[in-house]
């Protein structure tokens, strides 16, 4: 919403409504529809931006700050008369009738405000998309449900009390296992040898990814989020669970969010927990321990890789969360490929300060997480190579 919008030309002006309907729209106490979620405000290029979603149909739009001023306050309790005066010291700007008009419009169109028809429900999606090769499948009729039940059961392990050790046995476990990095190259190398070892380790990895799916629906259902569908996801010949959670950008707090998309890289490395434990309580000699230390190498470098702050890791994510920045890397992008460019310099000096430290910081720094993974593989492979 801006507060002079501009208008295409006319062949006239429109006629003024009538003094008592523009006394009745003045005197209208909207409230938002019992359920309406806003998001809290998220940084998206030179914009802060809020999202809205209706309860019901699960469509969800942006809307700017100053828009979201206004809606945050409709509680049925306020019109224009009472919201104004707060926008005018919040902007410096009067809030225009026409304006207050033409938002609630919209509102109204979306199903947003109270009393207004519900818009037409979206086509449920299909269980099945794709071909033997690439695709998509829904597993389970009603995946909130279903992750609501594992929340009910799991909700006492994930009490602070229980979850803080954990925490600090994975740090310590990582810990130990950095400081034995060549004993575990060696048995990677063991574990290459013997194929179906290898195969063991590899199926209880892929049963590793299930869960680390499912902990991000269970995280969402902790914090009061939605649970949209959970379905296997197949590039022939790999195939993985997926957990969708559409709702956990609507959470309150920054530190729920970055939680439920940590959640699965978490439970990945957890699971390496009694495995580490099994290692170091074997004697050096025994001929299980290269095998565990193989396994400890696959597991760490499977969860901690998904920390990092790439697209579409889960380390990306919680970067984005913790920044409150909607679309970090296209927007990163966008803004680089403006500043690269002659006539998008002045669009780019535009930005907001935090923005443009933000974007560039990120460009950079992406850019040297490229260049250190790709550096990594080599030398752990070569290494691997010469062991």
């Amino acid at each position: 919403m801006t507060d002079a919008p501009g208008r295409p030309a006319a062949p006239g002006p429109p006629a003024a409504p009538p003094a008592g309907a523009r006394a009745a729209a003045r005197a209208y106490r909207p409230a938002l529809r019992e359920g309406v979620m806003l998001s809290p405000p998220l940084l998206r290029g030179p914009r802060t931006v809020h999202l809205i979603k209706h309860p019901g149909s699960g469509a969800a739009f942006e809307v700017g700050a100053k828009e979201h001023f206004v809606i945050a306050r409709l509680d049925g309790t306020r019109n224009l008369d009472d919201i104004g005066p707060a926008y005018a010291a919040h902007f410096g700007r009067r809030l225009a009738e026409d304006n207050w008009n033409r938002l609630l419009g919209l509102l109204g169109a979306r199903g947003l405000l109270s009393g207004a028809p519900d818009p037409p429900p979206a086509p449920p999606a299909p269980p099945r998309t794709g071909t033997l090769w690439r695709g998509t499948r829904r597993m389970v009729a009603d995946a909130d449900a279903t992750t609501a039940r594992l929340h009910r059961v799991l909700r006492p392990l994930l009490h602070p009390a229980v979850q803080l050790p954990l925490l600090a046995a994975v740090l310590a476990m990582l810990a130990v296992l950095g400081l034995h990095a060549g004993e575990l190259l060696d048995g990677m190398v063991e574990l290459v040898r013997r194929p179906l070892a290898l195969a063991a380790v590899a199926l209880l990895l892929w049963f590793s990814i299930t869960l680390h799916e499912l902990a991000h629906g269970v995280a969402a259902q902790h914090y009061g989020g939605h649970v949209a569908e959970i379905g296997l996801r197949w590039r022939f010949p790999a195939a993985m669970l997926y957990c969708t959670v559409d709702n956990y950008l609507f959470l309150p707090g920054r530190r729920a969010k970055q939680v439920v998309a940590g959640a699965g890289a978490y439970v990945n490395l957890l699971l390496l927990l009694p495995f580490a434990l099994w290692w170091l309580l074997l004697p050096g000699d025994d001929p299980t321990r290269p095998l565990l230390a193989g396994l400890l190498l696959l597991g760490s470098v499977q969860g901690l890789s998904n920390l990092v702050p790439l697209p579409p890791l889960d380390g990306y994510r919680m970067l984005g969360h913790a920044l409150g920045i909607a679309h970090l890397a296209p927007e990163t992008r966008v803004y680089l490929a403006l500043r690269r460019g002659r006539t998008g310099a002045q669009a780019a000096a535009a930005y907001p300060r935090r923005a443009r430290r933000v974007y560039m910081a990120y460009g950079i720094g992406s850019a040297a997480l490229i260049l250190l993974a790709t550096a990594g593989t080599c030398t752990a492979a070569l290494l691997l190579l010469l062991r």
